[in-house]
């Protein structure tokens, strides 16, 4: 029996490990009272079948939170670790961690100096903070899994071509592998995923991505749709542009806008001096709490950043944010002024109540400002609803400044057919044109063909 029982250890210790560590040692440095004293360390199961984290050894000044005790084949989790020295100087601790893929167990060291430990809020000290908190620097970083599949029977699809999008910029373009499969870091957000495959229809999905939840599904519905685009960057340092085609997504999405004949002659990304006018515009924009529902934000800050990346220096643009209050959140500035307009607009939050009647009076006001005798002057509501409700006066100031000669236009993000009623009623008293967004093909195209077809000169 003891010859057994050899044997059963000796192969225990012999088998090779399938998960693996980032890293087994941490050192800390030097560490004030007012210092984050966690640190996320990531595991990563290269093996075929799903391992578990059996158990944690530690000493009592370590604390710890485990994203799961279950990590699937080619997947990974996090395990966050937090320190709490009881004594000024220097400090160390060894860890065991135990897991089903290995007898014995790996040993993890925290190490570092603390200069201060806090007197007051000790259970706050003590405590190791779940993964809704980012720890500093780019500890907030953890690995996403987007997964494409069949939506029929479920199966991956391999070499689809799926972007995410943040903060209504694109972060990466990527293929999945044989399985169907993307694994990428990633950062705690909000993200928009839009996903293409041969012979099935484009599809698009946003979630709020974490720690916890590291892992997309994209279901993927068969079509006569046969699109194989290529990647044009998939590195940080150089802009990605995501490929859409509009014919393509006609069978999945009812929202298109009516290209004028003149503008029809012209290239599409033609916003050229020869054929088009300076262009004033101010976009009030709905930040009420409705706008974080059903991607909202994302399509509307996407569609914002086509724009200004369309806009000359002749060309000026500002914006009012309205929810409870009304603000000027960018007084007019010139379109040349690209990395200054996309910063307010990435700030973007959404909550409170709605005041779309005040928006609309301080944007005619703001327009008038920076009034262009010799070009477009515009405001643009962007929202997905009744942006009316609570003011009866709004028409009057519609035609009061549509007299003046600034036009209004109504962008409807995700609106309902009701509401999409009265935006065509408003944008028609306006002189101007209800602008439906509801794909990203819609954010991509229609608000830069708004401007183009407002701004056009007489060919």
């Amino acid at each position: 029996m003891r010859f057994v029982f050899l044997i059963f250890i000796l192969l225990s210790f012999s088998s090779i490990a399938q998960l693996r560590f980032e890293t087994v040692n941490c050192d800390f440095g030097v560490l004030e009272s007012y210092d984050d004293r966690f640190v996320d360390i990531k595991v990563s199961n290269i093996g075929a079948k799903k391992e578990y984290i059996l158990s944690v050894k530690k000493p009592a000044e370590v604390t710890y939170v485990a994203a799961s005790d279950r990590i699937g084949p080619d997947s990974s989790m996090y395990i966050r670790f937090q320190v709490n020295p009881s004594l000024k100087g220097r400090f160390s601790y060894d860890i065991e961690v135990f897991t089903s893929d290995w007898a014995a167990a790996t040993r993890i060291r925290l190490s570092g100096t603390i200069n201060e430990v806090p007197t007051d809020n000790l259970s706050a000290f003590t405590a190791c903070p779940d993964f809704s908190v980012r720890p500093a620097g780019n500890s907030q970083k953890f690995e996403l899994t987007v997964i494409t599949i069949d939506a029929e029977d479920k199966k991956p699809l391999d070499l689809s071509t799926v972007s995410m999008i943040q903060n209504g910029t694109p972060v990466w373009m990527k293929r999945t592998d044989k399985n169907g499969k993307i694994s990428e870091d990633a950062s705690i957000g909000f993200s928009y995923f839009y996903a293409v495959h041969e012979g099935y229809f484009p599809e698009e999905l946003g979630a709020y991505i974490n720690f916890n939840r590291h892992e997309i599904i994209i279901p993927m519905r068969k079509g006569p749709v046969v699109l194989r685009p290529e990647l044009v960057s998939t590195t940080s340092d150089t802009s990605i542009e995501i490929i859409l085609d509009e014919q393509l997504n006609q069978e999945v999405s009812t929202s298109s806008i009516e290209i004028p004949i003149e503008l029809s002659t012209l290239d599409e990304d033609d916003f050229s001096t020869t054929h088009f006018k300076p262009v004033n515009v101010v976009f009030i924009l709905d930040v009420s709490s409705s706008m974080r529902q059903s991607d909202k934000m994302e399509l509307m800050k996407y569609s914002l950043f086509q724009l200004i990346d369309m806009l000359r220096a002749e060309d000026r643009m500002g914006i009012v944010t309205y929810a409870t209050d009304t603000r000027v959140l960018l007084s007019s500035t010139s379109g040349s002024d690209k990395e200054a307009i996309k910063a307010q607009v990435s700030e973007l939050k959404a909550s409170g109540m709605t005041a779309g009647g005040e928006g609309i009076k301080l944007g005619y006001k703001e327009a008038l400002k920076s009034f262009k005798i010799d070009g477009v002057n515009q405001i643009i509501v962007i929202t997905d609803g009744a942006f009316n409700r609570n003011s009866d006066d709004y028409k009057k100031y519609i035609r009061k400044y549509r007299r003046k000669g600034i036009n209004m236009s109504v962008v409807g993000i995700r609106n309902s057919e009701n509401d999409a009623d009265e935006m065509i009623e408003s944008a028609r008293l306006g002189g101007g044109n209800y602008v439906p967004i509801f794909k990203l093909v819609d954010a991509q195209n229609n608000l830069k063909q708004e401007i183009r077809a407002i701004a056009i000169r007489q060919l």
